[in-house]
């Protein structure tokens, strides 16, 4: 399960937090139903920070790095997060979509009850990330490295792992999942029987097999 607030290690010790400068550096602040319109905050710092209720509307958190970070309700829209590094966070019931999230480093993150919808990962190394119950449209692997990496109670569509490489990813407990790009790359990966039986469409396709009635 997710944790709440006051769940956290660090609980007692949040202040609430102003304004977000570039280059930034916070430690143990908390972000409470804040609307970040277009920020400047390329690689800004924040350890061991809560973000409740906040709203980022484009601008660039590019190299920013997120470490023991707890974001809940948190709705990202159309931001630059580009080679951002995420290490213990978690976040939970977030929505993130159109997000520019290429050569990122998520390592022992958790994604709980989120949407991403049209996030680029390429290029991303993932290590030890789960998605729980979440919803996957049109997320992009392509070219990312990932490890230890599950899908429990998520439903996938649209899926791009063209050239990725992927060891010990586990997609049999996703409720769903459709590749759209670079099935082929799914070496590595563990799925149910049922999920090859869907999958089988776009491998036949990726080597020209044409499937027709008798």
């Amino acid at each position: 399960m997710p944790r709440e607030l006051t769940d956290l290690p660090f609980a007692n010790l949040l202040e609430p937090a102003g304004a977000i400068a570039r280059e930034g550096e916070y430690d143990c602040l908390r972000f409470d139903d804040a609307v970040l319109t277009a920020p400047d905050a390329a690689h800004t710092v924040f350890d061991q920070c809560a973000f409740r209720s906040v709203q980022v509307d484009g601008g660039s958190l590019r190299g920013a790095r997120f470490t023991e970070a707890w974001l809940h309700g948190v709705r990202i829209t159309g931001t630059d997060l580009a080679d951002a590094a995420w290490m213990d966070a978690e976040v939970v019931e977030g929505a993130w979509s159109g997000v520019e999230a290429s050569g990122t480093e998520l390592r022992r993150v958790e994604f709980h009850n989120c949407k991403l919808d049209s996030v680029n990962f390429r290029g991303a190394a993932l290590t030890k990330v789960r998605f729980v119950d979440c919803v996957l449209r049109h997320v992009d692997f392509g070219g990312a490295t990932l490890n230890e990496v599950d899908f429990p109670g998520s439903e996938i569509s649209a899926l791009v792992v063209r050239d990725a490489r992927l060891t010990k990813v586990d997609f049999r407990g996703a409720q769903a999942l459709r590749v759209a790009e670079g099935v082929t790359a799914l070496r590595g990966a563990i799925v149910t029987p049922d999920q090859l039986l869907d999958l089988a469409p776009a491998f036949a396709a990726s080597v020209g097999l044409l499937v027709q009635p008798e």
